[in-house]
């Protein structure tokens, strides 16, 4: 079983106001790892519960015996995966869009990602996936809808009458006596 009271009476509210008011999946998890394990929780039952390594459960207490804030259990920012793009395949995207895709050997009136995807591989010598591409446009505030096709209208209806009204039959109830 675990120690006797990890948190002061403040502490738990502090962290039960905390885990009502997060979106954050992780911090969530870790906030009610407090407050699972000061309610007398082990740490292997919490960690099964909660689907983690016993030993990311006992950071986390030291993080926040250490600190005394629940704030002390957020994710630290991280720089993520680095951008395929910068403001050379900005400028080269803009610049495709100006030109018709005809200007540049395809046999198109209008790009598309896969034009696009072919066409910057080209000129920026660098193979770009069509989410990228995407992911890029709508950056760049450009909106796009899928082509449709509009029949022309028929030159022959006047000329055609719409169908004929359909004859009523009546119940016998309804007929009458004639």
């Amino acid at each position: 079983m675990g120690e006797a009271r990890l948190l002061s009476g403040l502490e738990r509210r502090q962290v039960r106001e905390q885990l009502r008011r997060t979106h954050d999946v992780r911090w969530y998890r870790r906030l009610l790892a407090i407050l699972e394990y000061d309610r007398g929780e082990s740490v292997s039952s919490i960690a099964r519960r909660l689907d983690v390594s016993r030993k990311s459960v006992h950071g986390w207490l030291a993080r926040f015996r250490d600190q005394r804030c629940a704030n002390a259990l957020c994710d630290a920012p991280r720089a993520g995966r680095p951008a395929k793009t910068d403001e050379t395949f900005d400028a080269v995207l803009r610049s495709l869009l100006i030109l018709p895709p005809e200007r540049c050997g395809y046999r198109a009136k209008n790009w598309t990602v896969r034009l696009l995807r072919d066409q910057l591989r080209k000129n920026l010598e660098r193979e770009y996936s069509d989410d990228t591409i995407r992911r890029s446009l709508h950056r760049l505030g450009y909106v796009w809808k899928r082509p449709r096709y509009v029949l022309a209208p028929d030159p022959e209806q006047e000329k055609k009458t719409p169908n004929s009204p359909r004859r009523v039959w009546f119940a016998r109830a309804q007929r009458g006596t004639c």
